[in-house]
């Protein structure tokens, strides 16, 4: 296949993308939900340098957190942000978006489609489940490295809105935001998270590709259906589901860790991808690794659908040639 592969992946991609932008930033909004920046620590020396006199018992005395917010879900939070922010602000970076379709959904989907064409039985055209995956491991994980700086951007600019005036970033775009990370944060900024971003696009190319060749090869051998419209729905909306439910905890953490403000001369929030993880689970328990799981198979349902039906259709197309 070649450069025809990268071409074909590359425009699913981007119309995929594009098209299912606002659940992709709702879903980012509700996974930052709850974070909190950490609480300085209490030094017991001056805490308890106090007179037997003056230690009276007070309800002052007391800290009693404020109560929590009530949960949210994808809907109030889009709506919150159409009411805030506007219509426009569902589509906050989606330049980055675009960038990173480009850059990394295209080299996954070019390099997976290059594995298939080797790996694959001359006779059948099919290769076995354990190589699919394999393929997708090698394929998520290089297109990620090269498309992690439009990541940090892409979570920035879905993020800023939900920051307090004063501490926005404002960036105009894309390039914008990468031009200023690399100025005011240095180049390594640009690939904060890259570790977790190429984890992530490990398992979701590998859940999400493999599934989808292994359930439409199923359904075509026992001739359930035709290879048709409806088969590439079916494979392609489960195999959205299988990649968000193993990718979703994966996303929180690098949600987080590429959103994270460092101020000069103060300690970062999180120190890497465990130390956030542990502060993520200890603040808010374990189910807070799947937060925006809705509107995270929201997205990747329709995402994948839309992915894997343009694709086909651009393969019908180039074939044409």
């Amino acid at each position: 296949m070649g450069l025809k592969g990268f071409a074909e992946g590359g425009i699913a991609s981007i119309v995929a993308g594009c098209s299912t932008h606002p659940l992709d930033l709702i879903k980012v909004r509700m996974q930052l939900d709850g974070e909190k920046p950490p609480l300085p620590s209490l030094r017991p020396a001056v805490a308890f340098n106090v007179s037997r006199s003056a230690a009276v018992v007070t309800p002052e005395s007391f800290h009693i957190p404020p109560p929590q917010p009530p949960r949210v879900g994808p809907i109030s939070v889009g709506v919150r942000i159409v009411q805030s922010e506007g219509v426009a602000a569902l589509f906050s970076g989606v330049s980055a978006t675009v960038l990173r379709q480009t850059l990394y959904s295209t080299t996954r989907m070019g390099l997976y489609d290059i594995l298939k064409t080797k790996w694959s039985d001359p006779n059948s055209g099919n290769m076995p489940l354990s190589r699919k995956i394999t393929a997708g491991l090698i394929a998520g994980g290089i297109g990620a490295a090269v498309g992690n700086p439009a990541d940090v951007a892409m979570v920035r600019m879905q993020a800023d809105g939900r920051l307090p005036v004063a501490q926005r970033r404002n960036y105009a775009g894309v390039v914008d935001a990468i031009t200023r990370m690399s100025k005011q944060e240095g180049i390594t900024s640009l690939w904060r998270g890259s570790s977790l971003t190429v984890n992530r696009a490990m398992i979701v190319t590998a859940a999400q590709l493999a599934s989808y060749d292994q359930i439409k090869e199923t359904i075509l051998e026992k001739g359930v259906m035709k290879d048709g419209l409806g088969t590439h729905v079916t494979a392609s909306f489960t195999a959205g589901f299988v990649a968000a439910v193993a990718s979703n905890p994966v996303d929180v953490i690098k949600t987080r860790v590429m959103n994270m403000k460092v101020e000069a001369g103060a300690a970062p929030p999180y120190s890497g991808a465990l130390d956030c993880a542990l502060k993520t689970v200890k603040a808010e328990g374990p189910m807070a690794l799947y937060k925006g799981f809705i509107p995270t198979i929201s997205r990747q349902g329709p995402f994948t659908v839309v992915l894997f039906v343009t694709l086909e259709q651009v393969r019908k197309f180039f074939n044409q040639f």
